[in-house]
């Protein structure tokens, strides 16, 4: 009962600084230190901010959706998307927003007990994606053992994957080749299993359709409406700060309206047309045995491999546990070895995300008392970005 009060007071807190956002610095352009293309930084939100349960979640849940009568107001599809898309995005926007033009004046992730709780989250929230792919990876690959079961294949596969992310994390440009191959990875799963359907267009828009059905009645996503869906807002909110944390640095010059109106929508799209197909896939009971599940791991993996290192790459960074301090193979090593046996406490349910959710929500909370009592004129007085995060358009950076 306590955890439901916490997270329905932060996500009223967050929805509410958002809106004060956008009112306050509607025309703001927002610049971040390492500035892209607009298709580049949807790529990496889009792959650093979803993981894995993107791609097995929806599968197993849409007839659970469909049996439970607190969410009988809408179909399975538009709940599901209503999870995953939109308005939750909003989080990503408040957050990318703070780290790009408040944070540099404020700097209260700079506190030294602050920067501690921060990166354990990051830590923590790193080691839950692994712990979920680990979870679900029997039902996707029932070859091998029988198909519930984790068995010693699935720990060395989830190893390797850490060990991948880890190398990636140590140069920026492998994060971006990824991102944007990991797009590219997911968009052709969807047009691969549309084909496969024989959805056809009109089947994709039939099916499609039902989406409605979230906007119709998007106010009641706001607070949680089950366990299950504080679940998923717990683990919003625990992605949140790193993801804005990360993701601010590839600002490239969009407005605030026009950052919010690219986080809720661009990624939508994407996430309403994988989530029609499934959808179909489970309306009509097709299959996915055999090549289907294995195309579906393989973008899996893609996916766990690009937020695991993007997140590495931002904790090692503000710790100063970085490559150029510890060389290669030490910075590789210590990151699998920690995030590995973090995984296997998450697995074991020793940790919970619902906790570290609850962790930002507090983090959230007192950084705006800390700016109400101690920043108040220096945020209320922005009007730009700083001087150095003047952009030319005609040199947008990209990541080397």
């Amino acid at each position: 009962m306590l955890l439901e009060y916490i997270l329905s007071f932060g996500v009223l807190l967050a929805l509410g600084v958002v809106a004060f956002i956008v009112v306050k610095w509607w025309n703001l352009r927002c610049v971040g230190v390492t500035p892209v293309h607009l298709f580049t930084f949807i790529a990496i939100l889009f792959t650093s901010g979803l993981d894995v349960g993107l791609i097995m979640f929806p599968l197993t849940e849409f007839g659970g959706y469909a049996e439970e009568p607190a969410y009988a107001f809408a179909n399975p599809l538009a709940i599901e998307f209503g999870f995953w898309g939109f308005l939750i995005w909003g989080f990503y926007f408040l957050t990318a927003f703070y780290f790009c033009v408040i944070e540099p004046r404020v700097k209260f992730f700079e506190i030294p007990l602050v920067k501690l709780i921060n990166n354990v989250v990051i830590i923590g929230t790193c080691a839950f994606t692994a712990s979920l792919f680990l979870i679900y990876l029997p039902g996707y690959l029932p070859d091998v053992g029988d198909g519930e079961s984790v068995v010693t294949t699935f720990y060395i596969i989830v190893f390797v994957v850490i060990l991948a992310a880890a190398y990636s994390s140590t140069d920026l440009k492998y994060v971006r080749i990824l991102s944007v191959g990991s797009t590219f990875l997911f968009l052709t799963l969807i047009i691969g299993m549309w084909a496969a359907a024989g959805m056809g267009l009109n089947g994709l828009l039939d099916t499609g359709a039902n989406i409605g059905a979230y906007f119709a009645n998007i106010q009641k996503f706001v607070l949680p409406l089950t366990d299950y869906h504080a679940f998923y807002l717990f683990w919003w909110f625990a992605w949140s700060i790193m993801i804005g944390q990360f993701t601010s640095r590839f600002v490239g010059g969009l407005t605030t309206w026009q950052l919010l109106a690219a986080l809720l929508i661009f990624p939508s799209i994407p996430l309403a047309i994988w989530f029609s197909v499934l959808y179909y896939y489970h309306l009509n009971e097709i299959s996915t045995a055999g090549l289907t599940n294995i195309a579906m791991v393989i973008v899996g993996v893609t996916f766990v491999i690009n937020s695991l290192d993007s997140l590495i790459r931002l904790y090692t960074d503000n710790l100063n546990l970085t490559v150029e301090r510890f060389g290669k193979a030490t910075y590789v090593a210590g990151n699998v070895v920690l995030l590995f046996a973090l995984t296997l406490l998450f697995q074991s349910q020793w940790l919970q995300i619902q906790w570290i959710g609850a962790v930002v929500i507090g983090l959230y909370l007192a950084c705006v008392v800390y700016i109400l009592i101690a920043k108040r004129r220096e945020v209320l007085s922005i009007d730009s970005m700083p001087d150095d995060r003047d952009l030319d358009f005609h040199k947008v950076e990209t990541v080397h």
